[in-house]
């Protein structure tokens, strides 16, 4: 089976007047937060030595919303999920609904209907992604207070930085795809 069969099968067939680049952006969008979503696995549920671990979080962490190992395991998920829906911004799905979707199937997808969730992702995601990567090598939370709550020393900090870095390109990838959706879109009178 080609490389090209494997893609139609996973995604659909790609929509006529994509070019090669803006496939690419989408497909590279889908692995921004593969990296980081096996490290949480491994480290949380595998208890691989990717960090140390701690009792409590640190002082100024605020409430833990959040905790047990489905939730590392649900947010990897969703965080894939949600990347690999730029593809549908390439893809034949991304403008028309698959019949086997009940009452929309077969329907065009408006193009503010996709647009407007993936500009406003795009947004978030290229502002939150490297605004949380500084704060993190600096040694702070979000909020900008002293401790991570993450603990990882030497070749921890640096399998944390690989895998976690990646995700600052997810805002811009998303974006440019995005762009390039809405004016392909728009020119096609769709």
């Amino acid at each position: 089976m080609t490389a090209g069969a494997i893609l139609r099968r996973m995604h659909g067939r790609t929509a006529k007047g994509v070019p090669r680049w803006a496939q690419l952006a989408a497909y590279a969008t889908t692995l921004t937060t593969l990296p980081s979503g096996v490290w949480r696995i491994a480290a949380v549920n595998l208890h691989a030595p990717l960090l140390e671990r701690t009792t409590a979080p640190p002082a100024g962490h605020g409430p833990v919303l959040f905790a047990g190992l489905w939730y590392v395991v649900v947010l990897s998920v969703v965080s894939e999920v949600l990347a690999y829906l730029t593809v549908g911004l390439v893809s034949e799905w991304g403008e028309v609904v698959p019949r086997w979707v009940p009452g929309l199937g077969g329907r065009r997808v408006p193009v503010l209907a996709a647009v407007v969730p993936a500009g406003l992702g795009a947004t978030v995601l290229t502002l939150l992604f490297p605004y949380a990567l500084i704060m993190l090598s600096l040694g702070r939370m979000i909020n900008g207070t002293r401790g991570t709550g993450v603990l990882v020393h030497g070749w921890q900090a640096v399998a944390f930085a690989v895998t976690y870095a990646p995700l600052a390109a997810w805002g811009p990838l998303l974006g440019i795809v995005t762009v390039h959706y809405h004016r392909r879109r728009r020119a096609h009178g769709v």
